[in-house]
């Protein structure tokens, strides 16, 4: 203890000597130590500079350093922390070893700062680093303050579950007052979040991820603050989602974490997802690697069956989160089922599953509009060619050929529009388009010209045929008549002799 004592009164003197070879932030014995605070599991550095027209060769076996650390009390022997000798072979204390280092070109640049990472809250304490070359001599005296934060939760925090953050620090003056900052903003005070304690109460959304900054004030006005980055294991978007789908097409119901697995160090996850549906429990397992971070449920068709609220649950190694997302299915129900007559009443009712009430209904004509009401239709800058009309009721008195096509009902809710079913139009014996009126007038003109044409047609070839059986001379007509009785009776005399004969 004698010898110590006097070593370090030969410090003191030399210090007190060589004042000027020493820069300001180097602090002397019997000057007030230069503070320094870290916050538990970052890193720090004890500054300890030579100055700057000073430079020592520390490959020489003349040159020396030591980092000690003193204990609670003057009194007691400091410990080694780290130690350079003559040669450039280096002790480490095994407490520390190996979170303490010292760069070497830095070295040879006069910087002896020490480098502690991680910081832990038992490194607290008072430093002091030797340093010495042939006759001269460099003393650094730093008091390392370390400050806890400390969730309540192991790592992760998962969303939803009570948290306390606990802001410490081995200050030893009494505490008056702890303030915590969210994203650098101080925190509204009808929560209260500047406390007399060291202590803040939390439970954790996924809006309260990031950085929160604790703010310590000691009776001796010393203040002292830390950072600390809040990781929430959750899920991505809203906190009751709802997923809206037409009936008859596919949904895919959302399932994604706030975080992947790997980033905390976790291999091993697993995502189950379960439904009721008319008594019968319904599940589905989903594989995914552990990398991802998202987890979706793919429904091929739905119906109105279908909807209702759906749990995803997702395991990340220990511990398992869930979250309900519920399906609404968008349908519609028309007062005449199959194709439709023309003329007749029709009704269409757009209808949501699960609505929340705030949901506003849209019709919308999508087929094109006919010629004749495109002029009238192109004024309204707001239809641009498709009727409109809201509600979730569509009446059609009279059905024509014009309300044939597809007909949409989108559903709209604050946030926009939410989702759309359509509905096929069909008219019984009519085309879905019919021929412009322009041209009916001209088909009705051809066809009768045709007819006409052809009755002329027949008329003459039928006075052709007539006239080619005619002879050439009328009047031999009637001596042919004369002629004919006359030839009759010369055959019955000549049948009559030729019987005479034979008998």
């Amino acid at each position: 203890m004698r010898l110590s004592s006097l070593v370090l009164f030969l410090t003191t003197t030399l210090l007190a000597f060589n004042a000027d070879h020493i820069l300001p932030g180097v602090a002397e014995v019997e000057s007030r130590e230069q503070k320094v605070w870290a916050r538990a599991g970052d890193s720090v550095v004890l500054p300890c500079y030579l100055s700057p027209g000073k430079r020592w060769n520390l490959l020489s076996d003349k040159t020396s350093m030591l980092w000690l650390r003193h204990g609670g009390s003057d009194q007691q022997e400091p410990q080694v922390v780290l130690e350079v000798g003559p040669s450039g072979l280096r002790k480490m204390a095994l407490p520390m070893r190996p979170r303490v280092t010292v760069q070497d070109s830095a070295l040879r640049s006069g910087n002896f700062s020490l480098r502690i990472s991680p910081v832990r809250s038992g490194d607290a304490g008072l430093y002091e680093a030797r340093v010495a070359h042939n006759a001269e001599l460099l003393s650094c005296r730093l008091q390392l303050g370390v400050v806890t934060v400390t969730p309540s939760q192991p790592s992760p925090v998962v969303e939803n579950e009570p948290l306390l953050l606990s802001c410490n620090s081995s200050h030893r003056a009494s505490l008056v007052e702890t303030c915590w900052f969210h994203k650098r903003r101080l925190l509204p005070a009808s929560r209260t979040f500047c406390l007399r304690g060291a202590h803040f109460m939390l439970r954790p959304a996924m809006s309260d991820a990031g950085y929160w900054h604790c703010q310590l004030r000691y009776s001796d006005n010393e203040i002292v603050s830390a950072t600390y980055n809040l990781q929430i294991l959750g899920f991505s978007g809203p906190s009751n989602p709802i997923v809206y789908a037409a009936a008859g097409s596919a949904a895919d119901l959302p399932c994604t974490l706030s975080y992947p697995p790997s980033a905390f160090g976790s291999n091993t996850v697993a995502a189950h997802w379960s439904h009721l549906a008319r008594g019968r429990l319904q599940e589905w397992s989903i594989s995914q690697n552990w990398s991802s971070r998202s987890f979706p449920l793919h429904l091929p068709a739905v119906g109105p069956g279908d909807a209702g609220q759906y749990r995803c649950a997702v395991s990340v190694g220990m511990r398992t989160i869930s979250r309900d997302v519920t399906l609404a299915v968008v349908t519609v129900t028309a007062n005449i089922q199959g194709p439709v007559s023309e003329g007749s009443r029709l009704m269409l009712l757009c209808s949501l599953t699960h609505p929340r009430g705030h949901e506003r209904f849209q019709w919308e004509h999508l087929e094109t509009a006919p010629t004749d009401r495109l002029l009238t239709l192109a004024s309204s800058s707001n239809q641009e060619g498709h009727r409109l009309q809201k509600g979730p009721t569509l009446e059609i008195p009279q059905v024509s050929q014009k309300d044939v096509g597809t007909w949409k009902c989108s559903v709209y809710g604050p946030e926009g529009r939410l989702g759309a079913v359509e509905y096929g139009l069909q008219i019984t014996g009519a085309q879905v388009s019919s021929p412009p009126t322009i041209f009916s007038g001209q088909v009705t003109f051809g066809l009768t010209l045709t007819l006409f044409f052809l009755l002329m047609v027949c008329v003459l070839a039928l006075a052709l045929q007539k006239r080619a059986q005619s002879p050439a001379f009328p009047a031999l007509e009637g001596m042919i008549a004369v002629t004919v009785p006359r030839k009759k009776e010369m055959e019955e005399k000549q049948e009559e002799k030729i019987q005479q004969t034979e008998c």
